[in-house]
């Protein structure tokens, strides 16, 4: 299936600069400061070829905390155009960027990359069920979701969230539903968060 020619959607790549006492904090701990945030390279570097491989449409890389750090140049990403998140609280800053998206496009998937599980085919399933709905949502097991696509922009929906909770999930499911947007989900995943979670870090990102 020739995916590229299906969709003519938009992928933003939410991302923190994987820089020591900056990204990946909870796995400090664990890893020490440069060791996670070598791991939040890792990660990062996987998403984003995940979105590129999708081929579901353009992919951008919506950085924290400037897109002028020598970092995003080192981590070389062809094919990434690169933004700013800005400023306010998640919720606030994943809304503009829906926003800005939205404007140009007539779906956009936005996903973390603490999701190392989310593959090109998930992606690709979930710019499918877009078709049909009016959002898709590809949950994870501390509540949260790794990725939500929208075809239609509604501050609502991310407005009043209990960001970083085991709430995010369920609290995006009754906006939507307040707001009469359908809904796809796609199967739960994993998130790499915290010390725990390492156990479930596949062997060529812990070694790689």
């Amino acid at each position: 299936m020739n995916t590229q020619a299906q969709f003519k959607y938009h992928v933003i790549v939410f991302a923190k600069a994987p820089l020591p006492g900056y990204a990946k904090t909870r796995l400090i701990p664990a890893l020490g400061d440069v060791a996670a945030a070598e791991l939040a390279a890792k990660m990062l570097r996987r998403t984003v070829c995940a979105a590129l491989d999708a081929g579901v449409g353009s992919v951008e890389l919506c950085v924290a905390p400037s897109a002028d750090l020598e970092i995003w140049q080192q981590l070389d990403l062809p094919n990434v155009s690169i933004s700013e998140q800005g400023n306010g609280d998640l919720g606030r800053r994943m809304a503009r960027a829906m926003a800005r998206g939205l404007s140009n496009h007539s779906g956009v998937l936005l996903m973390g990359t603490d999701c190392p599980d989310l593959t090109a085919a998930i992606i690709t399933e979930a710019a499918a069920m877009l078709q049909n709905h009016d959002c898709c949502m590809v949950p994870v097991e501390d509540g949260g979701y790794s990725l939500i696509g929208l075809t239609h922009f509604d501050p609502h929906i991310f407005n009043g969230v209990t960001w970083s909770s085991e709430f995010v999930a369920e609290q995006t499911r009754q906006r939507l539903a307040d707001l009469t947007l359908s809904l796809a989900e796609l199967a739960c995943l994993r998130d790499i968060d915290n010390p725990d979670d390492l156990a479930n870090l596949p062997s060529e990102l812990l070694n790689g």
